[in-house]
This record gives structure tokens, sequence and C-alpha cells, in this order.
């Protein structure tokens, strides 16, 4: 099989569930790593087998790297990924795509001119519960969907805040749960929904004073084919619960999956606890399925490596996307829709009104 020769920019804690992806997928061939401190580049380096590089260009050129995966903060993802396209990388960013619309729409406007792929990391569209829904969604088994949910229920203590410096700053992090931990669930939201019409969002900090961002937000959602939702996330639920997204047909069938269960998965801190499974699911005549569903979700759960199984699947992809010249499954431009829908909740709440699609970009919001 063709290899791509892949690297990561960004050696923090996020990166090693990258690195064992990269090392795993049989199209990457993972050769190099760069990061801003270069004794962290060093040591990552040493652990992987693979070489340091000082200067991002340079890795690519001379170091003949194909594809990078961006592992920086979120407001830091926009130079490095710039940096790589322009030197002749493609790149496959960790989701959010970026903390601003600004930048979302510098980094698509690079690997375009580049003649780049872009991707974005959502990893959990593979889910094989979420692709049960996707598929009932496209046979047309729901008629249309008509009405959505997202419920995004975790916590976050201080000691999460304390780990690294960037978390909880608006500058260094970029937000909060929208930006951070509820970017997956919103992504499958607006992937089964469909395109956004305009959004009336709040968004809160209600109990953690020692940081700057949200850690809750609600909005509403009107969908430009008629469809309604609503969205809750929050942080401040302890001990942290769960993440669900629901899909209502015109037909009155419904269908849904809880994405995250047990305690929140945490990059670097803490493990994935419980599989996903459809936790709804009435659609006529598999009504039934759900039990044997989980059970086989639950198998495969056991049998793999779940904190890095499915990115594994999405780099492989990615590569694949680069040796055949087509499209990855999640581009750049589907990323954007993400930042999209959180900037729309930030500006609602900033603006007291709804805000309508589609969103031109602007200056990261000074909240």
């Amino acid at each position: 099989m063709q290899k791509i020769k892949t690297a990561i920019i960004g050696a923090g804690k996020v990166a090693h569930l990258h690195a064992a992806a990269l090392q795993k997928a049989p199209a990457s061939e993972f050769v190099a790593v760069w990061n801003r401190t270069w004794v962290r580049a060093l040591k990552f380096a040493a652990q992987y087998g693979v070489k340091a590089w000082r200067d991002i260009e340079e890795m690519i050129v001379a170091g003949g790297v194909q594809a990078v995966v961006i592992g920086t903060t979120h407001p830091a993802h926009a130079g490095p990924a710039i940096a790589a396209l322009n030197a002749g990388a493609h790149v496959l960013v960790e989701k959010p795509l970026a903390s601003s619309l600004q930048d979302c729409d510098a980094m698509i406007d690079a690997a375009e001119k580049n003649g780049k792929k872009l991707g974005v990391i959502s990893q959990r569209r593979l889910y094989p519960p979420v692709q049960r829904i996707r598929k009932a969604i496209d046979d047309g088994k729901l008629d249309v969907p008509v009405l959505g949910n997202v419920t995004m229920l975790g916590w976050r203590d201080k000691k999460y805040y304390d780990a690294d410096a960037w978390r909880g700053r608006w500058d260094l992090e970029g937000g909060g749960v929208l930006v951070n931990q509820a970017p997956h669930q919103l992504d499958i939201f607006q992937w089964f929904m469909g395109d956004i019409d305009h959004v009336y969002g709040l968004w809160a900090n209600l109990n953690h004073p020692y940081i700057e961002v949200e850690d809750t937000a609600v909005a509403v959602v009107k969908f430009k084919s008629g469809a309604l939702g609503n969205i809750l996330v929050s942080n401040s639920q302890n001990p942290a619960l769960y993440g669900k997204v629901h899909v209502f047909g015109k037909n009155g069938a419904a269908v849904g999956v809880q994405t995250d269960g047990g305690a929140m998965f945490i990059a670097g801190m803490s493990e994935i606890t419980e599989a996903p499974y459809n936790d709804i699911w009435t659609i006529p005549g598999e009504e039934k399925l759900c039990p044997q569903w989980k059970q086989q979700d639950e198998e495969l759960f056991r049998h793999i490596n779940p904190m890095t199984y499915f990115h594994q699947l999405q780099v492989q992809d990615f590569c694949e996307s680069i040796i055949e010249d087509r499209n990855p499954i999640i581009t750049g431009r589907e990323g954007r829709k993400t930042v999209e829908l959180f900037t729309a909740i930030y500006r609602s709440t900033r603006d007291d009104k709804p805000v309508k699609f589609p969103l031109a970009s602007e200056q990261p919001l000074k909240q």
C-alpha cells in the first residue's frame, strides 16, 4: 500500500492520540513532529521514534512530509496550518477547525490556493450508532428530520483548568464548553439536521468563577428546511453525565445516540469509559433492534482501543484521500459549520438577538 509521510504540529496532550493513530493507520508513515517548545518536541520525538524539527516549512520540504495533523490550542490552529499548506503539505486539524470564522476562512483559502486537502477531526461521526442514524436519514426512514436536539452535560473542576495555562481563557482557548467540549455533538447535530437558517443562543458562566469563558450554553435553532432544534451544553453538572444527539422525523419516528457516557473524556487526563449506543429508535419495524445493536457496539468497544481507533479510521481516510485525489470524509468547509454554529451563539448573546446564517467572519469576539 502506498504510504503518506505524516507529521504532528503541536506536541501537547491530544497529540499522543494522534501519534497512535498515525502509527497504526496503514496508509500513514509517521516521521516528524514540530512543537513551539523545542524540549517538548525532542521528548515527543524520542517517545515515538520520529524526527523533531525547529521549522515547519523545513520539516515539510526537507523532511518530505506530505500531511500534518494540527494539535495546537484552538486559536493557534491557523498559523501553523497555513504555514504547512503554503509549504506543500495537506492538513488535518484537531477539532474544532478554529476558534474563529476568520481563521477558518484563512485556512480554507490557503488550502484552495495551494491545491491541498484540509480536513478536521470529527471521529465520532464514524461511531457505528452515529452511522446508523445517518443511514436512516439518507434512506428516508424518518421521512425528513423536523426536530433535533443536543444535550451534553459534563463537569470540569478546577484541577482540569489548572492542568494547562491556556484552559479557560478567551485568548488561548478561544471559548469554553462550546469550543472545547461540545464540538463533536454540534458537528453531528448539524450533519443530521442540515443547513441552518438562524440561531438564538445564550451562554453563561454558572459555577466556574476562576475562568473567563462560558461553562454553559443554550440555543434554539431554525433550519433552512423548516426543522427546529435546541442545544443544551454544560460543564457545570457534577458528576459528569452524558452527551446525546436525537433526531425526530416528520413521520413521528425518533432516533438517537449517546456519544459519550459516564465520566466525560478528557484528552491526556482520562479515558472513554462507555461504548456509544443508540438510546432511542422508534422507526416502524426496527423498534426492538436497539438492544442487539448495543450488544454489538459494546463488543466492538471491548476489542478496540476506543481512545484511538476512530482517530485511526479518519487518519486512514485522510491519507487515502490524498492518494486517490478526492475529498476527505470531513473537509475544512464542513468543519467550518461547527465553528459557525458556536460563533452564532456567542454573537446572539452579545447582540441579544437571533443570528441569521450564513455568518461573515469578524475579528475574534471580545467578551
